[in-house]
């Protein structure tokens, strides 16, 4: 009888061993599976064309408004300049002072003022400490890093964009001339 029963436990694990991976197989084959799907779904959902978004930054929701406002004010007279392009201390420093560039300008009043700022800092950059604050955009870091190589017209006019930038006058720096691609 001992024979038998030793017989018996040793099928009996084989078949566990077989059904416990089989259905770890399943498990695994089953998780890949969902997961490769889940991975399309959501990338097909949040993937927006460059040419769609315009700007450096996609902007959500809660600052568009802030967005437009600054776009409203500021592209009137000049190319709006994406925020990130000088640090927060140069727009806070701009927003304030109704003095800009030699124009006396009617300063913005609160609540428009405070959306404006929201998203201004939101999405510009942080000064260094021993760094002075830039009102130029050839005095800007941010700026030269982000045009490694390209020569640059001394001094950078906020106009001279859009050589490179067909349609900075919409706001969207993405696009690029064709030597720039």
């Amino acid at each position: 009888m001992s024979i038998f029963v030793k017989r018996k436990t040793r099928d009996g694990d084989r078949q566990f061993k077989r059904q416990f991976f089989g259905l770890l197989l399943v498990i695994v084959t089953w998780s890949l599976a969902m997961g490769w799907l889940l991975a399309l779904a959501t990338n097909a959902q949040s993937a927006t064309p460059t040419a769609e978004i315009g700007t450096v930054d996609v902007v959500p929701a809660q600052y568009q408004l802030g967005q437009e406002l600054y776009l409203e004010n500021c592209s009137t007279c000049h190319i709006g300049l994406p925020p990130a392009i000088l640090p927060t201390q140069t727009w806070k420093n701009l927003l304030q002072d109704s003095q800009h560039y030699g124009a006396q300008l009617k300063p913005l009043v609160d609540p428009p003022r405070i959306l404006v700022w929201k998203y201004l800092s939101t999405f510009s950059r942080v000064q260094l400490d021993d760094e002075e604050t830039p009102y130029r955009l050839n005095n800007s870091r941010y700026f030269k890093a982000l045009h490694p190589g390209v020569k640059l017209p001394r001094p950078v006019q906020i106009g001279s964009c859009i050589s490179c930038h067909p349609s900075a006058n919409d706001y969207n720096f993405r696009r690029l001339t064709a030597e720039w691609k």
